[in-house]
């Protein structure tokens, strides 16, 4: 035998005792790298285009909070107010406005960037009542009664509207007899909308 098969007859033992010893770790001997699929998908929260859709209508400009993932983030609509209102007037017409663009399906393409909505259609707002505050907003559905999602996209996009007096809070109540009381949308809020609800106080005496 010549000295290169000599050589030769070694390695050729080792490759079979290199699988036998990687078999016995639980490491299967390949050639082709291992497929562990796609990488998992995530959310984008963001819209790659300007949705034509919401800037084909005509109004007020105005942004409303939407769910994406576990957090509120916001997208631009407009409300329609006619010309001439009276500013009380002005801000009830707003806030139906925010309430009905909050219910409404999201479109196509925040569909497809993830974006959704937990406020149901169907609810209306209305003005103070005598002995609210005069920033009162009075809901058909008591505040309570919304989910955790809905109440925080409500509370949002109202203080941060003409709805509100842009303090970072809305004084909102119910169609009873109880109180309103003042929410505010904090950083928390918008963070975990499911798992922090919109902290709010008493407004007796404002």
């Amino acid at each position: 035998m010549t000295t290169a098969r000599r050589a030769a007859v070694p390695r050729l033992l080792a490759v079979p005792a290199l699988a036998v010893l990687l078999a016995g770790c639980g490491i299967r001997a390949t050639e082709v790298p291992t497929n562990f699929g796609p990488a998992p998908s995530r959310v984008q929260c963001s819209l790659a285009e300007p949705d034509v859709s919401t800037q084909a209508a005509r109004g007020l400009p105005v942004q409303v909070f939407l769910l994406c993932g576990s957090s509120l983030v916001t997208v631009d609509r407009t409300v329609r107010v006619p010309d001439g209102a009276a500013d009380s007037e002005r801000r009830i017409l707003v806030a139906q406005g925010l309430l009905d663009q909050l219910a409404a399906p999201p479109s196509a393409a925040e569909k497809e960037a993830g974006y959704s909505t937990d406020v149901r259609g169907g609810i209306s707002v209305g003005g103070p009542r005598p002995g609210d505050p005069e920033d009162t907003l009075r809901l058909s559905t008591p505040p309570a009664g919304l989910t955790s999602y809905a109440l925080a996209q409500v509370v949002c996009t109202f203080s941060d509207s003409a709805a509100a007096e842009g303090d970072g809070s809305v004084v909102l109540g119910g169609p009873g007899a109880e109180a309103p009381r003042r929410y505010e949308c904090t950083d928390a809020v918008r963070a975990r909308p499911g798992s922090k609800e919109p902290p709010s106080m008493d407004v007796a005496g404002e």
